[in-house]
């Protein structure tokens, strides 16, 4: 990997652990702004380069860097919320991989993706929730109740945030091919320099 991919990949790394200290306390999965971050690598880097950003974070927050919404630590993979780290990297690729395999440019098809990306995080957040609460925290919840606080109570927050990176991606994209290597990156969207 070249050292802009390195540079690229630690950025949105650290975009990611910035959003975890954005919060807003709901029951059972806070409300954060690391979904930003995993809709902004998936399209801008690509579903490669943005979903290792992701798990780059993921990983120095197991390596007990407190970078995650409540610290950090092997301890995390215990905790009901583990289940949507691991849908944002899934997340990533899926926005990267739509955006660029159907070349999206429009506002409306990029939001697409985002909601097609959220609801990869919300899938396999709301399975490891599930799971834990039943057989880790021994606290089971029924499938309404994870449906309740692992989806609905929260998705309308990220479905603005959906929105607003979907205006996003669509102004900085172009901009960025002037300074991404475009074969490194493999964006189809960008022009070749000469």
């Amino acid at each position: 990997m070249k050292a802009r991919s390195i540079s690229y990949v630690a950025l949105f790394t650290a975009l990611t652990a910035i959003g975890a200290t954005v919060k807003i306390p709901v029951p059972y999965i806070p409300f954060t702004l690391q979904i930003l971050a995993v809709y902004l690598a998936g399209a801008l880097l690509g579903p490669r380069l943005g979903s290792l950003s992701i798990l780059c974070y993921v990983g120095i927050g197991l390596a007990g860097v407190p970078v995650f919404a409540e610290g950090g630590g092997l301890g995390y993979l215990f905790k009901p919320t583990f289940g949507y780290l691991l849908g944002y990297i899934l997340g990533a690729y899926v926005n990267g991989w739509l955006i660029n395999r159907f070349n999206l440019s429009a506002i409306r098809s990029i939001f697409l993706a985002n909601v097609a990306t959220l609801l990869t995080v919300y899938l396999v957040g709301c399975v490891w929730l599930y799971g834990a609460m039943k057989w880790m925290a021994e606290a089971p919840l029924s499938l309404y109740q994870t449906l309740l606080y692992g989806f609905f109570i929260p998705a309308p927050g990220d479905l603005l945030l959906c929105i607003l990176c979907a205006v996003i991606i669509k102004q900085v994209r172009p901009r960025l091919s002037r300074y991404i290597n475009v074969k490194e990156l493999n964006h189809p969207w960008a022009k070749p320099t000469l």
